[in-house]
C-alpha cells in the first residue's frame, strides 16, 4: 500500500485521506520531531547529512558571538554535539579560542576575527549563518568600552547586520531583572547592566522583530562568575560574609549553565519561538541568605566553625576593598566591583505571562544536583573525606514558595 512517510515513524495512508485538503492538514500539523529544523531558504549546503552527532551535520550553521565566555562554550558544545556547524568570531589572542575546535568534528568549527565596532568582519562572520546567538555582555565597564557600547549599540549591530546578511534566526541573551528604572541598593541610579540589556532588548527588537530574546537569571556552573566570586577569599573576611542587609528578603533562582544551552538549542529547533522573549530561571526560589550559608556549609566554613553573615552597609573595609579593586586597571580582582554588589543585592522577578524553561519542553535542573560537584575543590579541609559517618550531609534550605 502506498504511503506518504513523513520526518519520524509516522505513517499516512494515501487511500484513507486520499489527495484532498484533510490529507495536507493532517501533515501539517504533525509535530516536529527533535532533528527537524524547517528550512526557509533551501540549499545543498543546508540539508542534513550524517547519522546524528558532531559527525554529522544538521543543516545548523551558526555564528556564537560571545563563545569564549563563561557560557560560549557550553552553547558551542551543546551545538556541536548535535552536528552544527559553527563560525566563532572571537577578538584578542586567537590561541583563547582554539580549545573550541573540539567541540565538533574536522571542519565543522572555523574561526573569524571580528572587532564590535567593525561592520565588515561582523558581516564576514554571518555571511553563510542562517542563525546567529548573541552572548556578548558585559558587567563592568572599561575605558574602551561602557555597558551602553556592548549592551545596547553593540547588540542593535549585530542585530542589523544579521537581518541584513539574511539571517534567519537571532538569539539574543539578555538579563531577567532588565529594567529601565533599577532600584539603587550599591549603585546610586541603579544598576548599569540592567539598564542597558534593557535597551539592548529595544534595539534588537527594532532591528530583528522576529529574534527570540532570553532572559537569564543567575547562571552558575564550572567556573562561572557568581559561585566562584562568593568562594573567593577576597570576596568574605575572615570569619564573615558581608551581604546586603544580610541577605534578608533577597531572593535568587540560580539556573545551570547546562539548561541555557540545552534551551539555546531548543529555540533553534522550533519554528514558534521567533518574536517570542523566554525567562530563563531555576526550580527553586532561595532567599540570598540561606543561598550563602548553605555555600558556606558545601565550603565547610559554616556557623558551626565560626562563621557569619554580616551586613555589608555596615561593613566599611569591604566597601573600600571593592572600591580599589576597581581603581585597578584590567578585570575586577575576583570579579568584585559595585555593579557586581548592586547584582547580588537585587531580587529575581519573574513575569509569569512571559514563557519560561517550561514552555520550551524543559525542566531545570535543581541546584542541589550540582552545588557539591562545582564546591568540590573549594572545600575547606578537603583532606577530610565526606564517607559515611566521617561529616554530616549539607542540608539544604527550604525553597521560597
Amino acid at each position: 500500500m502506498a504511503a506518504v512517510v513523513l520526518q519520524g515513524s509516522l505513517c499516512i495512508s494515501r487511500q484513507q485521506f486520499g489527495a484532498t485538503a484533510a490529507a495536507v492538514s493532517a501533515i501539517q500539523h504533525v509535530s516536529y520531531s527533535s532533528d527537524v529544523r524547517p528550512i526557509k531558504k533551501p540549499a545543498l549546503s543546508q540539508m542534513r547529512k550524517g547519522a546524528g552527532g558532531r559527525s554529522s551535520f544538521n543543516g545548523v550553521v551558526a555564528t556564537v558571538f560571545g563563545n569564549t565566555g563563561f557560557m560560549g562554550s557550553y552553547v558551542c558544545n551543546e551545538l556541536g554535539k548535535h552536528g552544527s556547524q559553527l563560525i566563532l568570531p572571537y577578538r584578542g589572542d586567537n590561541y583563547d579560542v582554539f580549545p573550541l575546535k573540539l567541540v565538533g568534528d574536522l571542519g565543522q568549527v572555523l574561526f573569524q576575527p571580528f572587532d564590535l565596532r567593525d561592520e565588515e568582519s561582523i558581516r564576514k562572520s554571518v555571511k553563510y549563518s542562517n542563525v546567529v546567538i548573541n552572548l556578548i555582555g558585559r558587567d563592568w565597564e572599561t575605558k574602551n568600552f561602557s555597558f551602553d557600547d556592548v549592551n545596547v549599540k553593540g547588540a542593535r549591530r549585530l542585530a542589523r547586520i544579521s537581518r541584513e546578511m539574511g539571517v534567519e534566526k537571532f538569539i539574543h541573551v539578555s538579563a531577567l531583572n532588565a529594567t529601565p528604572k533599577p532600584a539603587a541598593k550599591m549603585v546610586l541610579g541603579g544598576s548599569g547592566v540592567l539598564k542597558s540589556k534593557y535597551y539592548g532588548e529595544i534595539a534588537v527588537r527594532e532591528e530583528f522583530p522576529e529574534a527570540v530574546i532570553l532572559r537569564p537569571s543567575i547562571v552558575y556552573g564550572l567556573e562561572d562568575r557568581w559561585l566562584m566570586r562568593h568562594v573567593h577569599f577576597l570576596r568574605r573576611g575572615q570569619d564573615h560574609f558581608p551581604l546586603y542587609k544580610k541577605g534578608l528578603g533577597i531572593t535568587k533562582m540560580p539556573v545551570s549553565v547546562n539548561d541555557i544551552a540545552t534551551a539555546i538549542y531548543e529555540i533553534i529547533k522550533n519554528p514558534d519561538c521567533e518574536g517570542k522573549t523566554y525567562q530563563a530561571v531555576g526550580p527553586h526560589r532561595y532567599y540570598l541568605y540561606d543561598l550563602m550559608l548553605w555555600i558556606m556549609n558545601e565550603m565547610r566554613m559554616g556557623e558551626d566553625e565560626g562563621f557569619k553573615i554580616s551586613d555589608l552597609r555596615f561593613t566599611p573595609f569591604q566597601i573600600a576593598k571593592v572600591l580599589a579593586f576597581e581603581m585597578m586597571p584590567g578585570k575586577p580582582i575576583g570579579n568584585m566591583s559595585r555593579e557586581m554588589l548592586e547584582l547580588e543585592a537585587t531580587t529575581d522577578e519573574v513575569d509569569y505571562g512571559t514563557p519560561t524553561l517550561l514552555d520550551l519542553g524543559m525542566v531545570p535542573s535543581p541546584l542541589e544536583e550540582n552545588i557539591t560537584w562545582l564546591l568540590r575543590h573549594h572545600k575547606y579541609r578537603s583532606y577530610i573525606q565526606s564517607v559515611v559517618g566521617d561529616l554530616e550531609k549539607v542540608v539544604p534550605p527550604k525553597p521560597v514558595i
